[in-house]
């Protein structure tokens, strides 16, 4: 195997298991709810997380300049902090499959927030895959079981808020934090906002005690732990080595599979999708598709 196709082959295995572990927390999510109240579940998924990179987060903090400190607060509020506490709260009344697809729509609010507040332009097409992105948005907000479409599940909008912060977090790192690598900017965050998931978590939450008494909590914490290592630590040196070994438009293309990896689990635990469902996420991913060619 010459070199090239050795670097196809590692490019295509990074893609696809950034996928699977992406893809996967939602159900992990679901889980954790089982047992968790939404503010425990988030709490515990960034204290996770920033204990799991603490030891790179101390190294790599020699790295950060003055002024880095409130930039990289901004950056773990934005792309770690509240997205945690906004999906665990819409999971208690959206499916794991639903909040999966509802992900998608991250790059489509990366080209909005950018060129809304940092003077970015959008590419050919990208209105036109924004309106079929935004279209897919509200069929699968109305979309029931069974096939059936009334109400709004309002629910779902804590999902595209999170996917809102998370395309404001992608536009003010590569505004203000483009000097700094991906793993400094992820660790050094958590050391800022996991302190205050921690002291929250078993300060004010009742997580000590459901340790202690409830039930299948150990095995709930077991999911959220994984979640909070996987999801947010190792798949972003995950990804950070596939743009490198590729492209940013192939690292992109993780966008598409995720849902079907979401979807997936959600029909494994016995979930249900209507109509509506798989014609609001085919708009959803035609619509990033069409805003981010090239």
């Amino acid at each position: 195997m010459n070199p090239t196709e050795k670097k196809d082959y590692t490019a295509l295995g990074l893609l696809l298991l950034l996928a699977m572990i992406w893809g996967t927390s939602f159900i992990l999510i679901k889980q954790g709810l089982k047992v968790f109240s939404p503010d425990e579940l988030g709490t515990l998924r960034v204290t996770t997380a920033f204990l799991f990179l603490l030891p790179v987060g101390i190294i790599k903090f020699r790295e950060i300049k003055p002024g880095d400190p409130i930039k990289l607060f901004i950056a773990g509020m934005l792309g770690i902090f509240i997205p945690a506490f906004l999906f665990a709260t819409a999971q208690t009344k959206i499916s794991s499959s639903i909040a999966g697809i509802l992900n998608t729509l991250s790059p489509l609010f990366t080209m909005i927030t950018g060129a809304l507040f940092f003077q970015q332009r959008f590419k050919s097409f990208a209105i036109v895959g924004i309106i079929v992105g935004m279209g897919g948005t509200i069929i699968l907000m109305l979309s029931r079981s069974g096939g059936a479409v009334f109400g709004i599940n309002y629910y779902a909008l804590l999902v595209v808020l999170a996917c809102v912060m998370y395309g404001t977090n992608l536009n003010w790192i590569k505004s203000k934090l483009l000097h700094l690598g991906s793993l400094t900017i992820t660790s050094v965050a958590l050391l800022f906002v996991g302190p205050l998931a921690a002291t929250y978590l078993f300060g004010f939450s009742n997580f000590t005690t459901k340790m202690q008494q409830v039930p299948g909590a150990w095995t709930a914490l077991g999911y959220v732990t994984f979640l909070g290592c996987m999801s947010t630590s190792i798949a972003t040196v995950l990804f950070t080595k596939l743009v490198k070994v590729s492209t940013p438009i192939y690292a992109s293309s993780v966008t598409y599979i995720m849902p079907i990896v979401s979807v997936m689990w959600g029909l494994l635990d016995g979930e249900t999708l209507a109509v509506g469902h798989f014609i609001g996420m085919a708009f959803i991913i035609g619509g990033v598709w069409l805003a981010n060619r090239k």
